[in-house]
């Protein structure tokens, strides 16, 4: 039996994460990944079992990466401002540093893997931001809303702004990079949305 060999996986992940972005799942094969990441077919089949639990586990990694990320110096107890604040920037930070990868998450919600990558990624962190919501509703830092509109606004603003970021261009077709103070500015207005 041949052994797993880690930088040609690593090699195999980016190159998939790649192809996914620019060809979509239904564009993206197994064949096609060997090729691209210079490996033998028989090669991928060391590390996945087929396609789809490939897809799965990049998806998987993806997630536990990016809600690792958000929980570095955060907790559910903190004041509710230096919590959405702390949620703000390493959101920003692994989203600008990990286009590729945000982008290919982006696809793999919108599939039919999406509910199991998601169950698989964020056990913890589901809990942790629950906690961080009741917390804040309880002691009255954030007025009540539903979670969902909670989410729409309390994140929605970033994400829009990290897509034309990620851009390079805002709506009307200007140059755009996301800069601290066009951040500070949108989320000051999260903050009086969502305070009493």
């Amino acid at each position: 039996m041949r052994t797993r060999d880690s930088n040609k996986e690593d090699i195999v992940k980016q190159k998939a994460i790649e192809m996914l972005v620019k060809q979509g799942i239904e564009g993206f094969g197994m064949n096609r990944l060997a090729k691209e990441s210079g490996v033998s077919v028989a090669t991928l089949y060391i590390y996945y079992t087929d396609k789809e639990d490939l897809i799965k586990k990049i998806g998987i990694e993806i997630g536990k990466n990016f809600f690792a990320e958000m929980m570095k110096d955060f907790s559910a107890d903190m004041p509710f401002i230096d919590g959405l604040r702390k949620q703000w920037e390493n959101r920003a930070k692994f989203m600008i540093n990990n286009m590729n990868q945000m982008a290919c998450w982006e696809i793999l919600q919108n599939s039919s893997h999406s509910d199991y990558i998601v169950q698989e990624s964020v056990k913890d962190f589901k809990t942790i931001m629950m906690r961080f919501f009741e917390n804040a509703v309880n002691r009255k830092e954030m007025i009540p809303v539903s979670k969902e509109v909670f989410w729409s606004i309390a994140y929605g603003p970033l994400y829009a702004l990290l897509r034309f970021h990620n851009k390079g261009k805002s709506m009307g077709g200007f140059p755009f990079a996301l800069t601290t103070a066009i951040q500070d500015e949108a989320f000051e207005l999260v903050i009086k949305a969502l305070t009493p």
